[in-house]
This record gives structure tokens, sequence and C-alpha cells, in this order.
């Protein structure tokens, strides 16, 4: 049963994205949009495989890579602590999580002219941005992971003589990790926005500057090819982490 309910899942999801190329290609065919800024998939497409093919453009897309890696890595464990913090300590909790809700709905971007005054235009500011594009998520979904762990379960180990590190790594870490890991892939989708807008802003290298170059100089059917890889980079992320996210709460699932 579930193994059909999975691939009639996937079935649409495969005819959505078929449905989607097809209506573009429909669109710029029929001149429902100027071919000259829509340019069709059937002139899209191939420019992909021409630029994974060009070693230039991958040493472009390799930098970009580098430095999503690198913010993730820093993101990770630095909005784990702090959301973790600021969960179990009622002063820090009542101090400090009104700054990060309200930083959280500001728009980053505002920001990025202190970033570059601050690490200049090179590797570090991309990285730099990335972290504190993820950040505020992660301390967010860090905290609401541990206000959600079931206040039975912590009862029953209690009365059944569970220490405080049994309590800990039974049952908070594995009530918390799916929502932790939720925020990481939501973090690392903000992280992918801003490595390529800041790297889009100002920057010698990396997707965000090639988007900028072709876009300037009306090269639509490159900007476009980049376009889906970086969104192909996006869901290759977002699905690993998915996945990591659904093995760790599989405990849930009757």
């Amino acid at each position: 049963m579930r193994a059909a309910r999975d691939r009639r899942v996937l079935l649409a999801q495969a005819s959505a994205v078929l449905g989607f190329f097809l209506l573009w290609e429909g669109a710029s065919r029929l001149g429902l949009a100027d071919p000259r800024l829509l340019p069709p998939p059937t002139l899209v497409l191939p420019k992909v495989a021409e630029l994974l093919a060009d070693a230039g453009f991958r040493r472009h897309l390799w930098v970009t890579v580098r430095e999503l890696l690198l913010a993730g890595v820093i993101a990770a464990p630095l909005g784990v602590g702090i959301g973790l913090a600021l969960a179990e300590s009622p002063y820090l909790g009542r101090a400090f999580k009104p700054f990060f809700h309200f930083v959280a709905a500001v728009p980053k971007s505002v920001f990025l002219p202190v970033f570059i005054l601050l690490f200049g235009i090179g590797f570090g500011q991309k990285v730099a941005f990335g972290v504190f594009q993820a950040l505020f998520v992660l301390v967010i979904a860090t905290a609401a992971a541990v206000a959600a762990v079931p206040d039975e379960l912590l009862r029953l180990a209690r009365a059944n003589g569970a220490t405080r590190w049994q309590i800990w790594t039974e049952i908070h870490w594995n009530a918390m990790l799916p929502l932790i890991l939720e925020g990481l892939r939501l973090g690392m989708i903000f992280n992918i926005a801003g490595v390529i807008f800041a790297e889009m802003y100002v920057s010698r290298a990396g997707l965000g500057q090639r988007f900028s170059t072709w876009g300037e100089s009306f090269r639509m059917p490159e900007l476009f090819a980049g376009v889906l890889i970086a969104a192909a980079l996006s869901i290759i992320v977002n699905e690993t982490l998915r996945a990591l996210e659904r093995r760790a709460g599989a405990w849930r699932t009757p």
C-alpha cells in the first residue's frame, strides 16, 4: 500500500515537472513570451550540459559549493547551541528570544552592505552572510524543538530512575532531532539564497557572479541554465536533509 502510494506521488511530481517544461516551451515557441527574454527549454537544457562540461564554470560552481559547505558547518552547531541555551535558561530566553524573532522577520539583504564593509568582497564575506542567513532559522527551530519534547516521556523517565544524562540522550535528543534537522534544512535553503545573492551583488567568482555577468550581457540561455543548476543544487541539499529528517523521526510513525 505504501509503495503504491509513493509511486503515485512520484508520478504526480514527474508529471508536474514535465507540465512545467511543456508550458515553458509552448509560451516561448508560440510567442506568448519573448523568446529573447524567455528562451525555450530545448535551448536552455543543452546549455546546462555545456556549462557542466566547461572547466571555468565548474570552478565558479566549486567556489559556491565551498562557501555553502563552510557556512553550513559554522551555522549548524552555532545555531543549535544558541537555541539550546535560550530554551534551557528562562532568563536568556526572555532576554534574547525576542531579538532573534525580530531579526528573523527582517529581510537579510538589507544587511549585505554592512557585511561588505566588514569582510570585503572575498570568500569570507559570502560565508559570513550565508551563516547570518541560516543562523536565525536554526536558533528558532532548536528552541521550538526543546519546547516540543513530550512531558509524559520526561515524567515516565524520571519515574523509572533515569539520570539527567539518560533523559537528554534517550528522550530529549531523539525528540528534538527531527525538528532540528527541519530547521537545518530550511536554514540551508536560506544559506544558498544568501550566498548566491551576495555573489550577485559584488564578487569575483561563484554562481551568483556568473548570473550577474550573463544578465548584464543579455545571455539569457546561459542565465536560465545556471538558474536550473542552482535549483538542482538546492533540491539535492533539501532532499538529503529531508531524508535524514524522516529517518530521525521514524520512531514517531505508528
